[in-house]
Parts: C-alpha cells; sequence; structure tokens
C-alpha cells in the first residue's frame, strides 16, 4: 500500500486532522459562529461600518470596534494606550506632574439661606380681658420696640369695675378683702405701679396699657384701633432678635455629612467680607416632599442687629475628613461614567489608569482606587497626552503590531 493510500485510510480513522480544520471546529458543538466585525473612525466614532475603509470625515483608516474596546486590556482604560514622550517632547507640551499624596481633607459644603426668627426668642401679647382696642401705639408690622414700649391701651368695663371693688375693700379696711380684690388686677396683667396709683389717687383707671415684654421687631399685629377683643385673643408677636435662626437646604445626599453642633460661617453677597458664625442647632426629622431637601437649623448670635429677617445667605459648612489619599483636581480626566488619569513610571512611559475618586476639596480628589500614595501622575496637557494616546491605540493593527 503506497503512502497516498495509507493517508486516505487515516483520515477515514480520524487519526489525522484534516488540511485546515481544527479540533474546535470538528468538536461535537458544531461548527464556531463567528460575528461579523463592525469598524469604525477612532476619531469620529458615530462613523460605523460593516466592512475595513477610510473614514469620510479625516480619511484614517477604520479600526475594528472590537479591536478598539480590546485595548482596555492593554492600559485599563479603554480606547487608550501607554505613550512615551521625550524630555524635548514633554516641554514643548507644557507637561506638569504631580504626586499621589495623603493628607487631610477638609471639604466646605456651601448651601443658599435664609434668616429667619428663633422661635424661642418670640413673645405674643395677648390680655385676659374683654375690652375695646383705645389706642394703638404699634401701627405696622416691622416696627422696632424696646422693652417697656407701650404697645396698645384697653378700654374695659370690667377691668373699671374689678378697680372700683379694689378701692372698696380699701375703705373697708378687711385686710382678706383687700388682697383678693388686689390679687384680682394683677391677674388680669396690671402692674404694682399702676394699682399703686389707683391707691394713691383714689381714682379708677380707665384704660390698661400692654407693654413690650422685650425688646425687638413686631413680626404680626392682628388687630386695628377701636377693635373689640377678647381674652386669649393673640394681639401682637414681639421677636427679639439678639440671636437668629438660618435655615438651610441639605440636599439628600449630604445629609451624611450634616450633624448637629456643625460649625458654620454665614457670608451675605451684598455683604462682602462679612460673615457671621453658627452652629447646627436642630435636624428636623423628615425630607421636603417636594424638593428632597432637609432645612438644617443654624443659630446665630446677632447683637447688633446686623441680620435682617428675610435675608439670603450662603452657608458654609466645615466638614472635616480626615486624611485620605488625594490627587490633583486638574489630573483627573472623566468620561461622564469613568475617571482615569496619566501615571508615570519614571522611564518616560505614561499610562491611563481608572481611577475611583471620592470628594473634592481644596483642589483635590479622594482617590479610592486604581493609584496608591507616592506615584506621580499628569497634572496639565492631559488632553495632549490623552489625544496622542487615543491617535496610537487607532494606528495599532487588527493584530497587535503597532504600525511604525
Amino acid at each position: 500500500m503506497n503512502f497516498k493510500w495509507l493517508l486516505v485510510v487515516l483520515l477515514a480513522m480520524g487519526m489525522v486532522p484534516a488540511m485546515g480544520c481544527s479540533k474546535k471546529a470538528a468538536s461535537p458543538a458544531g461548527p464556531v459562529k463567528v460575528a461579523q466585525a463592525r469598524y469604525h473612525c477612532p476619531m469620529h466614532p458615530q462613523i460605523v461600518s460593516e466592512k475595513p475603509g477610510e473614514c469620510p470625515i479625516c480619511g484614517m483608516n477604520l479600526v475594528p470596534i472590537e479591536e478598539a474596546a480590546g485595548q482596555e486590556g492593554k492600559s485599563g482604560v479603554s480606547r487608550l494606550v501607554p505613550v512615551t514622550l521625550s524630555t524635548e517632547a514633554r516641554q514643548r507640551m507644557g507637561l506638569k506632574l504631580g504626586a499621589i499624596e495623603k493628607r487631610e481633607m477638609v471639604r466646605i459644603l456651601r448651601l443658599p439661606a435664609r434668616i429667619v426668627p428663633d422661635e424661642t426668642h418670640q413673645i405674643r401679647v395677648t390680655t385676659k380681658i374683654e375690652g375695646f382696642v383705645e389706642i394703638l401705639h404699634v401701627s405696622a408690622t416691622g416696627q422696632v420696640v424696646k422693652k417697656g414700649d407701650p404697645l396698645l391701651t384697653i378700654y374695659s368695663p370690667a377691668l373699671v369695675a374689678a378697680q372700683e371693688e379694689y378701692l372698696i375693700a380699701l375703705q373697708s379696711g378687711m385686710k382678706p378683702l383687700i388682697e383678693a380684690a388686689r390679687q384680682r388686677l394683677l391677674n388680669w396683667d396690671l402692674t404694682a405701679d399702676q394699682i399703686a396709683t389707683v391707691e394713691k389717687t383714689n381714682r379708677v383707671e380707665r384704660t390698661l396699657t400692654l407693654y413690650a415684654p422685650v425688646g425687638g421687631v413686631v413680626t404680626e399685629k392682628t388687630l386695628l384701633a377701636g377693635q373689640k377683643i377678647m381674652p386669649g385673643e393673640p394681639l401682637m408677636v414681639v421677636t427679639d432678635c439678639s440671636v437668629v435662626w438660618a435655615e438651610a437646604d441639605v440636599a439628600e445626599s449630604d445629609l451624611p455629612l450634616v450633624r448637629v453642633g456643625l460649625p458654620v460661617e454665614l457670608s451675605f453677597p451684598n455683604q462682602p467680607g462679612q460673615s457671621f458664625s453658627g452652629e447646627v442647632s436642630f435636624l428636623p426629622p423628615g425630607l421636603n416632599a417636594e424638593t428632597h431637601t432637609l432645612k438644617a437649623r443654624v443659630t446665630v448670635p446677632n447683637p447688633n442687629g446686623s441680620l435682617k429677617l428675610g435675608m439670603y445667605a450662603e452657608a458654609g459648612f466645615r466638614l472635616m475628613l480626615g486624611e485620605r489619599t488625594v490627587v490633583p483636581e486638574t489630573a483627573v480626566m472623566q468620561t461622564g461614567t469613568h475617571s482615569y488619569v496619566f501615571r508615570d513610571d519614571g522611564t518616560g512611559k505614561l499610562t491611563p489608569i481608572e481611577i475611583r475618586i471620592g470628594v473634592r476639596s481644596d483642589g483635590y480628589y479622594e482617590v479610592l482606587s486604581g493609584v496608591v500614595a507616592g506615584e506621580w501622575v499628569v497634572i496639565s496637557a492631559n488632553f495632549l497626552v490623552d489625544s496622542e494616546s487615543s491617535i496610537r491605540a487607532a494606528m495599532e493593527s487588527p493584530s497587535g503590531d503597532k504600525m511604525p
């Protein structure tokens, strides 16, 4: 038997693979389906074709999309490859390096705020007797009053009758009766001086004057001159503005960073160079259903009255984050969903490295992964390096060999 017939027998027995066929192709699973390659321009990714060719915009050769995506395994960043630049090239580009380092991070969270009254420094003025407003000393809301200033004068028939009973008790000389009548006048908010005047003059005071219990601003007024008033009816609200609140809108994502006792600096657009210090005094338990923000209450001393109710401010919350690994802000390239830097290995090669970043503060980003302290990264001319890396990645052939 000659060699030709021996080869035919061996092929029939499956002991010798057919020319051009692999074991994978002849496996029991059947033939492998190869996806048709699609091509696009590396400089204009919107140009996509089913066949190789040139970009109609820039004339560059179209490269397989699968090959472009495969570059991620070489550099850690999709469609980019390491580049090596000489010292002269770096100088021409203005390339500079910065270090990955450990440092204390302080984040200033700046939020809009508005000055509102401190509710613990508000007093509502009422009366315990029925009567009529004869004189209104405060004509409008917003009027500033001092402690002891007259607010309104009331005529009350019941108060006149109580004073007459007191005079009758004084004439009787009966101490229990005098004390009871006097206590009744005190319960109706007559002062000791007013009662002493009744005793001295032996005359009834026709009206009762209510005085400001504290100094401040009349922020509410619900009555007019001549109006009839009833016991317990709210008449005015006097707000002491020596201490005010600043309500700051905290976004839901920033809530873990804000706590009671946190120091806050308030600045005002119409008062440049002037700031006020306060601290977070209260965090309500619920968010605003429409804006998903929380109004943090900041208590701010206001001894000179410089802060007016209703003023808008910028509240700076000083957040101490502790020591973190950071990268200069100018080193970070972002694509929307990914962030990366170009790391220098000391030999002239710049490698794109994908990183995860955290908070941003004072020109730095916190680094969560990708690089470590002590490494050096490009902090200027990043876009030139990025373009060079992208072009070199596009120039690689499908086999992985670089064009000269």
